[in-house]
């Protein structure tokens, strides 16, 4: 399996004005010349993602969706600033080059950054790797994890990305109205998890930048080394309590190789990936937590999570707006990740 992310060409319904875009950049971005070639990555299910080529540099463009946008939800401008604020911390993020929050450019909010070589293993079981390959990029992958999640938030002028407490009962109700609004089936164990997750939520008020979205398939691996050298894909970054993050991360764990992102099978050990217990541990180790409580609880909740975010995108799909065109292939996968959150729901009952 190829560890390259797939290219095609600028699909029909994500076209826009290649000629305006053109010339903002080139007003915008130093040495950005004419002659721009634009290619569309398969995959940035949610914000369209465009490898920009110029001059003989490449660049990376996300913008929104066409379409009517769900509420709070494609929020390029938050991928931006949170990227840019991370630049200096040693989080692993690439370099911030322009936001447009101006509709008129190309129809849609949009940034650029830089292009930054590497591999994106869009398969969690790491495929095209060897064994000791695994072993070292997920443990490198729980630390820059561990990383993130000690940073400052005053110190790179974040206090405001999101509002501090509260956060599970936020998230689970916001979750809760998106999959509400994209619902296209009754999926009894989603109605199971929206009533009993609001009355389980442990007592924990931590504060910190979280990812949102963190698995090998958002980050860019070293074209040589088992290291992380850029983490994608940061729409869904706020303040929040890091143990989400972990959870979210670590509901692969419960899920089918079939559902894309999973890592249920039982040769873990053999390919050389984490079990779950490790990746914990040692996220923990550097994050110098001592134990967690309530383990179930994180994991349910970002299987529901997840199952909320899938909904969205299956639907966006049979609308016609979806960023990519696999998005009408997820049909049941809501009612499995949702099936197997309300499983771990029930191990604290």
């Amino acid at each position: 399996m190829s560890d390259s992310p797939e290219l095609t060409s600028v699909r029909q319904s994500h076209k826009f004005s290649e000629e305006r875009l053109t010339r903002y950049l080139a007003d915008h971005i130093d040495g950005f010349e004419d002659q721009l070639e634009i290619l569309q990555y398969e995959g940035g299910q949610s914000n369209p993602t465009f490898r920009l080529d110029v001059g003989g540099r490449a660049y990376v463009m996300r913008k929104q969706p066409p379409g009517e946008l769900l509420p709070s939800a494609h929020q390029v401008d938050r991928e931006y600033r949170v990227m840019k604020a991370l630049a200096s911390t040693g989080v692993p993020v690439p370099r911030m080059l322009v936001l447009c929050e101006d509709p008129h450019v190309i129809g849609t909010k949009f940034y650029v950054m830089e292009h930054i070589e590497g591999r994106v293993f869009s398969d969690p079981l790491m495929e095209a790797a060897d064994p000791d390959h695994r072993r070292a990029t997920y443990f490198d992958l729980a630390d820059v994890l561990a990383q993130l999640h000690q940073v400052d938030v005053e110190d790179i002028g974040l206090s405001n990305f999101g509002r501090p407490g509260n956060y599970f009962k936020r998230q689970i109700s916001r979750w809760s109205k998106q999959y509400t609004a994209s619902k296209t089936e009754d999926i009894p164990a989603m109605d199971k998890l929206m009533r009993w997750l609001p009355e389980n939520i442990p007592q924990s008020d931590q504060t910190v930048v979280v990812h949102g979205d963190y698995r090998i398939g958002n980050t860019i691996v070293h074209p040589m080394e088992p290291r992380v050298v850029a983490v994608l894909d940061w729409e869904l970054s706020t303040l929040g309590h890091p143990l989400a993050d972990l959870g979210y991360f670590c509901q692969s764990y419960h899920s089918e190789p079939e559902d894309q992102e999973g890592l249920a099978c039982d040769n873990l050990r053999a390919l050389g990936i984490l079990t779950e217990e490790e990746f914990v541990a040692r996220y923990c180790a550097r994050a110098d937590i001592d134990e967690i409580a309530n383990w179930p609880f994180y994991i349910a909740y970002n299987l529901f999570r997840i199952a909320a975010i899938v909904q969205g995108v299956y639907r966006r799909g049979l609308d016609g707006n979806a960023s990519s065109e696999t998005a009408t292939e997820l049909g049941g996968v809501c009612a499995r990740r949702a099936k197997v959150g309300w499983k771990m729901a029930q191990k604290l009952m």
